[in-house]
């Protein structure tokens, strides 16, 4: 059965092939072709992860490795994620810069897991190998269900990438099988991954082969979840364990405490609970299901207002790589796993798939410049895993991880940027970021192109123009960002008059009978914010963040010297734009402020400290860490006095 091409909600995104990505964007695209995506399949291939999977090796057998650091680790029970997403990332670095060695390369692990791949369609390497008597009996722990959707996602995309189908079709059979297994019906688990993520591929996985009985089954694992009689408790006393001897003690880990459409606060692991609230909102808008909605409502206030870092992370917990309590917001031990900030990026989006509303699209473009892009060195090499918000110099980027989920997720993210761009559906086409590209695609029967040029993000000019094969009515959105003070718009070089009445959620809205050549331009000021969090934040009280355009910024002791916060800033101080010279594509900030400074050694002592007038400088966070080591702080002290 076909999808019912209605049912893909208000707003659609865009293919990997329908867009082309330049400018900001397009500098990290050229160099995760040129070396991150060459990278990640050779560090999979050291790790272990092929001999894994190829069946002409001797098995590995179980090794268990606790080095964080050693890559010659494992084998690990979600070694097939990792494939997945490094066959994902290859496919977006293929299609933007053709490479035949990693094309062929990556064409040889597709063909060992076609071999791999058991007759009824199973395929997991783990479970075949190494454990194959222990099949479906642990969602709540292991990763079966998570490694087929990274899977089914590579696979998807190598599709787009290439118009190859084989690993297409190997995890088309797989998710058949899945089908068979797990359901409503009488003689099917009713169970759900313990890490959602397959929700977001079988969405995926329908759209490329436009076949509806994938999207009912990733709705199906939504509705299941986290429903009476419990799955996992059921699932444990089968393998003969006490339900309550479980480590994390409750299911709030796994976001499976309550039906999902009863949740009103995100807690438990974070990468987990950003990858169900995706898939939920891909279900909300293919199904219009309203009460999905207001759920996911519910539990968006409940993370941007009261547990959200201002770079977009959140998990602030290494114990359970998540959630605390309300306002727990730490910047020194913030967790903050890259992972989970790649995650909101791809919550936000879909959350605009019914409401193109800019606190939607805000929160995505602030995790994906600050809280996912900082996952990432400038020479695409190196990783952070944990992204704290401040820095004694101890923290620093590693080349690989024996848990290596983060590289991957943050390169996959930035090659397929492109998908998350625009929205559109047969009345309107949504603008939720700007970046230079070409988009070119279908409104009914007429092609369409847009482009945008632009230096975004250090400028914030953009010029649109669209191209059209025939005129057409259609509506433009142009989304406001909420850090703008004030914008200038033009129409075909004429200066239109936005009113209230044109503007609806933060987006502004166009609607005319667009013809070839009609140029937009919007100019959005960029000037430095200051910015402040709720008191409650107790560890931010009495400091400022700043923020020009999306971008966070940080002090590093390269530019400002050591012990960084006894550095302050002033309300009344004026910010100037800087070349940094190690970074002559970034912007930096330099403020005038003072350096805290006592006369004495003395742990303690009656003299109050005096403050010496000095010259700060800031730069954007993502880029932090990738010069000489040193200290690094985000929330800077701030006083009320004029210099």
């Amino acid at each position: 059965m076909s999808i019912n091409k209605q049912q893909y909600g208000q707003f659609r995104p865009l293919t990997l092939d329908q867009v082309k990505v330049l400018g900001f964007f397009g500098s990290f695209i050229d160099n995760i072709a040129h070396k991150t995506a060459q990278k990640l399949f050779d560090k999979c291939v050291e790790a272990g992860m092929r001999d894994q999977i190829d069946l002409n090796r001797p098995n590995p057998g179980v090794k268990v490795s606790f080095d964080p650091i050693n890559t010659n680790v494992t084998p690990q029970m979600f070694w097939d994620s990792d494939w997945g997403k490094t066959i994902e990332v290859a496919a977006y670095a293929l299609y933007h810069r053709p490479n035949a060695d990693l094309e062929a390369q990556i064409d040889e692990i597709i063909d060992i897991y076609g071999r791999l791949q058991d007759k009824n369609g199973y395929l997991n390497s783990w479970y075949q190998r190494i454990e194959p008597d222990k099949r479906w009996t642990n969602l709540r722990d292991c990763h079966e269900l998570y490694n087929a959707g990274h899977l089914i996602e590579g696979a998807v995309a190598y599709y787009y990438a290439t118009g190859k189908r084989k690993f297409l079709d190997i995890m088309a059979k797989y998710t058949d099988h899945i089908a068979n297994v797990f359901g409503p019906n009488e003689g099917q688990k009713h169970g759900y991954a313990g890490h959602p993520e397959i929700e977001l591929a079988l969405v995926k996985l329908a759209r490329a082969t436009d076949e509806q009985r994938y999207m009912d089954l990733a709705k199906f694992f939504i509705d299941a979840r986290g429903t009476q009689p419990h799955y996992y408790d059921a699932e444990a006393i089968a393998r003969d364990q006490d339900p309550a001897d479980y480590y994390f003690k409750n299911y709030e880990y796994c976001q499976a405490h309550l039906p999902v459409r009863e949740q009103t606060e995100v807690v438990g692991h974070a990468v987990r609970a950003a990858y169900l609230y995706a898939g939920m909102a891909d279900i909300a808008a293919e199904y219009h299901d309203e009460s999905l909605q207001n759920a996911l409502k519910k539990l968006w206030v409940h993370l941007t207002q009261k547990n959200l870092y201002v770079t977009g992370g959140f998990g602030p917990s290494r114990d359970n790589e998540g959630l605390t309590f309300d306002y727990d917001l730490p910047n020194e031990t913030a967790y903050a796993e890259t992972c989970a900030a790649v995650g909101l990026v791809f919550w936000s989006y879909r959350m605009l798939s019914t409401d193109a509303n800019r606190e939607y699209a805000d929160v995505m473009e602030r995790a994906l410049y600050n809280g996912a892009l900082s996952g990432i060195s400038l020479s695409g090499t190196e990783f952070f895993y944990e992204n704290p918000l401040e820095s004694r110099g101890h923290h620093h980027r590693w080349q690989w991880h024996r848990c290596p989920c983060c590289p991957p997720n943050i390169s996959r993210l930035l090659t397929s940027i492109g998908t998350y761009i625009y929205g559109i559906n047969n009345q309107a086409v949504a603008v939720h970021l700007y970046c230079s590209n070409q988009a070119k695609f279908k409104m009914d029967e007429t092609d369409i192109e847009i482009s945008q040029q632009t230096n975004y993000p250090n400028d914030g000019k953009i010029i649109i123009e669209v191209n059209l094969s025939s005129p057409k009515e259609f509506t433009l959105l142009l989304r406001i960002p909420s850090w703008s003070d004030s914008f200038e718009l033009t129409m075909n070089g004429e200066k239109s008059l936005i009113t209230q009445d044109n503007i609806k959620d933060g987006y502004i809205h166009l609607l005319r009978k667009w013809k070839a050549g009609d140029v937009v331009t919007l100019d959005l000021d960029l000037s430095v914010k200051r910015l402040y969090s709720h008191p409650n934040i107790v560890v931010n009280q009495g400091r400022v963040a700043l923020l020009r355009g999306p971008f966070v910024y940080c002090m590093e002791s390269n530019d400002n010297g050591k012990h960084l916060n006894s550095l302050i800033t002033t309300i009344q101080t004026d910010f100037d734009e800087v070349q940094i010279d190690e970074f002559p594509q970034i912007i930096g900030l330099e403020f005038k402020g003072y350096r805290e400074v006592t006369e004495t050694n003395n742990l303690y002592h009656f003299n109050p400290p005096r403050n010496e007038k000095t010259t700060l400088r800031a730069i954007p966070y993502y880029a932090w860490d990738n010069r000489q080591a040193g200290e690094m702080l985000v929330w800077i002290r701030e006083i009320n006095n004029n210099i």
